[in-house]
Parts: structure tokens; C-alpha cells; sequence
């Protein structure tokens, strides 16, 4: 059963962090001689696994762009105007891109820094590290490092835009819910991802989507973007209308991937 149980965890963790199961092998390993005579307890554990998986860490930002990957920002600067909309995306290792979607990014959040000064645009779940074609769950398509999710830009119910703020507490959930006779899977009772996660609403706050914002990043990725590389992006088609934006890179991903009402799908060729 112990045997099990760390298989579990190695797997669980490589899943969520790609080198958390690493860190985990490498502290069962560890955990005998360095507690070796003293008191054994989880705490001595979780100290040893942290430390591993902190440097393991640290040393993937150096690794990294030998597999074509470099790490975003996780922090707005002057330098660039955007950041994470949760640390967690980086401690997680999930904030990996190829050098052109990285330039996409800084660029996109220049330009909308410059329009609307004082607009962060916010990112959610980029890419492992390590490996093309190694999953990025529960993605179907994140595992090259030239896919990328934004969150829309917000505001207060007074028109206020929030800098740094998304309704949901994690970027993702907050749905643009489809007018009648506007959603695209209508009766959809085969296999899907498209959740409503009902029970995922009371997390949610009473910050509204702004437009201006959401809208004028979707006309640039499709113009300047486009120029530097970006193929295609995915968006609810009636949110796309409400947006008022026509590109046919803006496209809608199907009945049975995830929603896209709730974030931007951007990915690089």
C-alpha cells in the first residue's frame, strides 16, 4: 500500500508540476540520511521536498531554453506590463512559452499599457518546461509552449476598470453565459468538457467583463500579432460578436473542448 502510495503522489505531482515527482523520488531518497538519527516526521519531509523542489525549480529557468522554452515574467515591471494572475501558474512551472508567443505577450501588453495606461493584461496557464507533447492537463493542446490563456480584462459594476483583478479567484470559471439562442452546443448530451461548473459561482465576485479592453487585445492579436506569428485564437462565438470583433482567426474550438467564454485561447505557429 505504501508502494501505491508514492506511486500516486510521483504521478500526481509530475501532472500538476512536471517536476514535482522528481522532487518527491529525490526526497524519499534523501529523507533517511538526512534525518538519520533524529526524530522522523512529515515536517522533515515537507522541509526537504520544498527545498528540492524550489531548486529544482531554479534550475529549470536555465534548462529550459535548451528545449526551446523560456520562462515568463511572473511579476509586473516597468519593463513589461503584464504578469500571472496567480503566482501559482509559476510555482506550479506552468509559465513556460517559446521565445516568439513570449515577444507576442510583451508586445500585446506594451500596446495595451499605451491605449489604456495602466492596463496589466493578466495570463493563466502557459506551458511545462520540458518536452513537446507532454500534457499540460486539463488542456488538450498546451504542450509545446505555443499555447497560452489570457483573462479578460475587468471592471467594477461602476464602469471602473480593476487593474490586476479577475472575477474568478483562479482567472478561469467566471463564464459569459450565451443569450438565448446563442450558444453553439445547443442540447449537447454526448461526451463534453464544456462544465458550467455550477458549483464553482459562489467563488465568484461581481466584477463585470470590460469590452474596450477584452475587445481592442483581440484586434491586435489579430493584426500586429498576426504579423508576429499568432494562428489562431479561441473565443465563444457569442462573445465574439459582443466584442464586435470580425477576424477569422477568432475561432471557436468545438463542442467538446472546454469553454472559451471565460478566457482567450492564444497560440503561436
Amino acid at each position: 500500500m505504501r508502494v501505491v502510495l508514492h506511486i500516486l503522489c510521483v504521478t500526481f505531482l509530475t501532472v500538476l508540476t512536471q517536476i514535482g515527482g522528481a522532487a518527491y523520488i529525490l526526497t524519499l531518497l534523501l529523507y533517511r540520511r538526512l534525518v538519520k538519527g533524529q526524530r522522523r516526521g512529515i515536517t522533515s519531509c515537507l522541509v526537504i521536498f520544498l527545498l528540492l523542489y524550489g531548486s529544482l525549480s531554479v534550475a529549470t529557468r536555465f534548462i529550459a531554453p535548451y528545449f526551446g522554452r523560456v520562462p515568463l515574467a511572473c511579476i509586473s515591471s516597468n519593463e513589461h506590463h503584464y504578469s500571472f494572475q496567480s503566482p501559482l501558474y509559476c510555482l506550479l512551472n506552468r509559465h513556460y512559452v517559446t521565445e516568439d508567443l513570449e515577444a507576442v505577450i510583451s508586445d500585446l501588453s506594451h500596446h495595451m499599457n499605451k491605449r489604456y495606461p495602466g492596463t496589466r493584461t493578466l495570463l493563466l496557464d502557459a506551458n511545462f518546461p520540458f518536452w513537446n507533447g507532454f500534457p499540460l492537463l486539463p488542456h488538450l493542446s498546451h504542450n509545446d509552449g505555443r499555447k497560452i490563456d489570457l483573462a479578460f480584462y475587468y471592471q467594477t459594476r461602476e464602469g471602473d476598470y480593476a487593474p490586476g483583478k479577475t472575477k474568478s479567484p483562479i482567472g478561469y470559471f467566471a463564464f459569459e453565459e450565451p443569450g438565448k439562442g446563442e450558444d453553439a452546443c445547443p442540447n449537447q448530451d454526448r461526451f463534453t468538457m464544456r462544465w458550467d461548473m455550477a458549483w464553482f459561482r459562489p467563488l465568484l465576485n461581481d466584477l463585470t467583463i470590460n469590452m474596450d479592453r477584452t475587445a481592442a487585445a483581440l484586434k491586435w492579436l489579430t493584426v500586429e500579432g498576426k504579423q508576429a506569428g499568432v494562428t489562431k485564437i479561441f473565443l465563444e462565438p457569442h462573445l465574439k460578436r459582443k466584442l464586435g470583433v470580425k477576424s477569422r482567426d477568432i475561432r471557436f474550438q468545438g463542442c467538446f473542448a472546454a469553454r472559451h467564454d471565460d478566457h482567450i485561447h492564444l497560440q503561436v505557429q
